[in-house]
């Protein structure tokens, strides 16, 4: 089984068209957030009419969330804490009869150097030293607390989603700026995080593959497994330290946190990537599987797509996408220089659907039409995709 893009002659019309607005919640940066992508992905679950979905790698919770607003009840997981986080504070219900009292607590808290201000903004510069302070102080106050679940996880998305407001990166906490970016010097500002509407789900912390086969019952599964080589656990070590309030040995100038080193997913492994995405796709018991995938992975759509039909009839679309905010920042040496040219700008993004009918099928592929989304055929993807940043 082979996939390719079928378009119009001239790709650049497929960068232009309109997608729909995306509703107004804050905005984390994320490396493989699908915020842009979600109501592609929302319209497709609805399509299939589903009632029930699990994220299996949730991070911060983008598709869940837009899910939720679609009136479909979501199992969020991962394994990183903070993203549990986020599930407890857009996805279940609870946490928020006392959440202004609560946050009027931190806003007040005495700010202090501890751990954080050390590490993060002396030894390393993610964060200016006085939000630090800040930070600290708040962090320490949630532990003072009496809190039941629900409010903990509000508050924790709360600080994080402040700090990274503040922050001095470009998304991901494996450097920082040279100079402090201007949002770093503006104050910290905790803020309630948004209610989404729609039935609530769950939020559990657990490796994808193990929660793959508890999913009976469950109607889409939308699988994101990381595409290549980088490692979310060491990409957002800040946030994985702000939610356990420890205070890990760490090292490098990006100071992680030493488990960084042995903390591994095998998606993150040229090697095991495959044998843990054919694990993961014969795990799951969902009826039907929406797989997200990057032409930037590394995964062979023709053997993605050869995965999937053992298990079900199987379609795809793909939409051309901008890359990563670094991408268009470029390379920069220790001393801030641009140093390199980066290659492409933008990516082609694409959906899998697998299930038990056709029909369904065909309802993800146009449900996939309103918002640019092109079916793909047969033939070789990425030479197709290689074309379309050519045109662009």
């Amino acid at each position: 089984m082979t996939f390719t893009l079928h378009h119009a002659r001239g790709a650049k019309w497929l960068h232009r068209r309109p997608r729909p607005p995306v509703p107004s919640v804050s905005v984390i940066k994320y490396l493989g957030s699908k915020r842009l992508l979600a109501p592609l992905i929302g319209d497709a679950a609805q399509a299939l009419e589903a009632r029930t979905a699990a994220d299996l790698f949730a991070g911060t919770t983008r598709v869940g969330q837009e899910l939720r607003r679609r009136g479909i009840t979501v199992l969020s997981g991962d394994t990183a804490a903070y993203s549990e986080d986020f599930g407890i504070a857009y996805l279940e219900e609870g946490g928020r009869p006392r959440l202004g009292e609560l946050l009027a607590m931190l806003r007040t808290a005495p700010p202090h150097r501890g751990y954080f201000t050390r590490t993060f903004c002396e030894d390393a510069r993610y964060i200016h030293p006085d939000n630090g302070m800040r930070i600290d102080g708040a962090r320490a106050a949630i532990d003072r607390l009496d809190l039941d679940r629900s409010e903990r996880g509000l508050l924790l998305t709360s600080l994080i989603e402040a700090a990274d407001r503040v922050d001095s990166t470009v998304g991901v906490q494996m450097a920082y700026l040279k100079r402090w970016a201007p949002r770093a010097l503006q104050p910290l500002e905790l803020r309630e995080p948004a209610e989404v509407p729609g039935p609530p789900g769950t939020a559990v912390r657990r490796d994808a593959n193990q929660l793959a086969g508890e999913l009976d019952g469950i109607d889409v599964a939308y699988l994101d497994p990381p595409y290549n080589q980088h490692s979310y656990f060491a990409n957002y070590h800040v946030w994985e330290t702000l939610h356990r309030g420890d205070e890990p040995d760490h090292y490098g100038v990006a100071c992680k946190r030493l488990d960084c080193r042995t903390t591994k997913s095998a998606y993150n492994s040229r090697r095991a990537a495959g044998d843990a995405l054919a694990d993961l796709i014969a795990r799951t018991t969902a009826t039907w599987i929406l797989l997200s995938f990057s032409d930037e992975s590394f995964h062979d759509l023709e053997q993605v797509g050869r995965l999937l039909a053992e298990h079900g009839h199987v379609g795809a679309v793909a939409v051309d996408a901008r890359r990563y905010v670094g991408a268009t920042i470029g390379i920069h040496n220790p001393q801030g220089q641009r140093v390199g040219t980066v290659s492409h700008l933008r990516n082609t993004e694409v959906l899998f659907v697998c299930g038990p009918s056709r029909a369904g099928v065909d309802a993800v592929i146009e449900s996939g039409r309103r918002h640019g989304a092109l079916p793909l055929r047969s033939g070789s993807a990425r030479s197709r995709s290689a074309r379309m940043r050519a045109a662009s």
